[in-house]
């Protein structure tokens, strides 16, 4: 992986606490196509504003899935909140067991509803089977409703419970 990753436009920048390393490397561990890039370390300038010990990390550029990021250790000021999440779409059962196993460990069991959860390091994700959207689009509104119906009673989205909704 080429050392320097940021060159999209936008950038989604990660506010951790002082665990930016530990967070990007669950994510390059759990995602395909992942990498880390270039790692800025806090200097002895800006001590009195950052408070961080010289040497420590910044920022760190990494990618997953093809989408750019960058991680940075700001420190307690800023938490995570479900306002922002990530939708990982998942084409099998598999898949959604897979990146809920991974990303749940850890974290926040009370935040787990609807496919959405938490990770340990509070980011939320919403790990989504593709054929969701599919069965909330169909044009018999009783059959999205029924979807819709068990969806909101899943923490985990469940394919084959979902289609058993859809049908009745």
């Amino acid at each position: 992986m080429e050392n320097r990753i940021v060159s999209q436009k936008l950038t989604p920048n990660l506010w951790f606490d002082n665990n930016a390393e530990e967070a990007v490397n669950l994510y390059v561990s759990v995602f395909k196509n992942s990498g880390i890039g270039r790692i800025v370390r806090y200097g002895s300038e800006g001590q009195e504003i950052h408070k961080m010990p010289e040497g420590t990390i910044m920022t760190i550029e990494f990618k997953i899935e093809g989408q750019e990021f960058v991680a940075l250790n700001g420190g307690p000021v800023f938490q995570f909140s479900e306002s922002v999440s990530f939708i990982i779409n998942c084409e099998t059962q598999d898949e959604v067991d897979y990146y809920w196993e991974k990303l749940s460990e850890g974290g926040d069991v009370r935040a787990q509803v609807c496919g959405w959860l938490k990770d340990k390091f509070g980011l939320s994700w919403q790990v989504v089977p593709t054929i969701l959207t599919e069965l909330m689009l169909d044009e018999d509104q009783a059959k999205a409703n029924r979807v819709m119906a068990a969806m909101l009673k899943m923490k985990k989205l469940d394919i084959e419970t979902l289609k058993r909704a859809s049908v009745g």
